[in-house]
């Protein structure tokens, strides 16, 4: 697996429509690569995130069974002069020191949904948690099955934050479908309590709309970037 940052050159036209819109960033990704569809099996599959921390920064992550080729995402939507304009690296090393109770600090954009029914007679469909509260519960309710706990902060809750609460909506270009993603940011420290299910979240993602921008875990040493 490789972790990958690009940055993105937000005054740039291209750039500003690519982030317009996660299919069109999912399109983006995919091209970086020869056979995307290849790319989904036992070993991982291919994962991104937008972290958009101000109006004008924008950095794309990426972790991928095979390192991507951005010359595309650099010519359109990043800084042409100044090399190759996307960092990519091993995964292997940080997925092999992974251990039994380390604590890291971690960030995941993730889509907090549940299998319910609208009216008493209807359906069950997937339908998005909307209140802070729902969207941490969430989590808590599936990080153990996920490899990690998260410790209690000073004040005594969990040591995680909920923000960026974003509606993503956008028209399939295939069939001309309305979609409408709930996408949260979790930011916060975990505690590993199973290694291989912690390596498997990290590889998979956590949850759905993985294709659209949701389910990338990524960790930092505490105290770290």
């Amino acid at each position: 697996m490789y972790l990958t940052r690009f940055r993105f050159n937000t005054a740039r036209r291209g750039a500003r429509g690519l982030l317009s819109g996660p299919n069109r960033l999912h399109a983006a990704v995919l091209h970086g690569f020869p056979e995307p569809e290849r790319l989904q099996g036992d070993g991982g599959r291919i994962l991104w995130r937008l972290d958009a921390t101000a109006r004008h920064d924008a950095v794309l992550y990426i972790a991928s069974p095979e390192e991507p080729d951005l010359t595309h995402l650099v010519e359109q939507a990043g800084w042409p002069a100044r090399g190759t304009g996307w960092d990519t690296r091993p995964y292997g090393k940080l997925l092999a020191s992974l251990d039994t109770g380390q604590r890291w600090a971690f960030r995941l954009t993730a889509n907090p949904v549940h299998f319910a029914r609208t009216t008493p007679e209807g359906p069950k469909r997937w339908l998005p948690h909307v209140t802070p509260d729902q969207q941490l519960e969430w989590l808590l309710d599936r990080c153990a099955g996920r490899g990690f706990t998260i410790p209690a902060g000073a004040d005594g809750g969990p040591n995680v934050a909920v923000h960026d609460r974003t509606w993503l909506r956008f028209t399939k270009s295939q069939d001309r479908r309305e979609v409408t993603i709930r996408a949260v940011t979790y930011e916060g420290v975990l505690e590993i309590g199973d290694v291989e299910a912690l390596r498997h979240s990290l590889v998979h993602g956590i949850g759905k709309a993985k294709a659209y921008g949701c389910g990338l875990l990524t960790l930092a040493p505490l105290g770290g970037r």
